[in-house]
């Protein structure tokens, strides 16, 4: 008596996919393989001062920070008043001001009849640890434009404008309001063919929603902004 609507079906169909991929859900060589990228991290960072960064400015006026090409954030300040919900009613702040909307996607697709998602083991400056699981695509509005004079992101023509690719997942969400202003990502799951071929480089990784589970589990395996599109679902 029941309406098998398409929600019905699908969850269905993902439910039978997770049942035959929990076969094969251990995950000991996916933190062996990402203790070896960890082990192999050459990049280094240090803190240095504002004045020392190439292409970034100080303004004499505000004292608000941007970058020269107008482009990727700006770091400016806000007054808030009137939140007699909060600790205390009114303060100021600095605030990371990217007032554009990123991309967070996931390929997905089935490799012998079992659905796998494709994850980027990325390196971030401000990590406490590197690399860690991170979205297929992660990137501002700004690097998908080239702001910065480099290369396009790898995947990226799956996710933008329509891309290629079934979309499943496309909902838009808030960066931590706390501390960025107007920053929003859009959360995507695009799944390709089964009979799709693309090379996969040796920083990426296709694994199971079991094992995806499983990792969300260990600390600084999975980043927040894979976590954010896994959320999604």
């Amino acid at each position: 008596g029941h309406n098998i609507t398409e929600v019905v079906e699908n969850s269905v169909i993902e439910l039978s996919e997770i049942i035959e991929a929990e076969n094969n859900s251990d995950i000991k060589h996916v933190l062996e393989w990402l203790k070896e990228k960890r082990d192999n991290y050459s990049t280094k960072v240090e803190e240095v001062g504002i004045k020392d960064l190439d292409g970034w400015q100080i303004n004499s006026d505000t004292g608000n920070i941007s970058h020269k090409t107008g482009k990727f954030f700006s770091i400016i300040g806000i007054k808030v008043g009137g939140a007699e919900d909060r600790e205390v009613v009114s303060w100021t702040q600095p605030i990371i001001k990217q007032n554009e909307c990123g991309i967070l996607g996931i390929l997905r697709q089935k490799i012998n009849g079992v659905m796998h998602y494709l994850l980027f083991a990325k390196s971030e400056p401000g990590s406490i640890i590197n690399p860690q699981l991170s979205p297929t695509l992660q990137a501002t509005d700004s690097n998908l434009k080239l702001a910065h004079g480099g290369k396009k992101p790898l995947f990226a023509e799956y996710f933008e404008n329509g891309g290629k690719g079934k979309t499943i997942i496309s909902v838009v969400h808030v960066e931590d309001p706390s501390r960025f202003y107007l920053k929003t990502n859009r959360c995507m799951i695009v799944e390709i063919p089964e009979n799709e071929e693309i090379p996969i480089p040796e920083s990426f990784v296709w694994l199971t929603l079991p094992q995806i589970k499983k990792l969300l589990k260990v600390d600084n395996a999975i980043n927040a902004l894979a976590r954010a599109v896994f959320g999604s679902i």
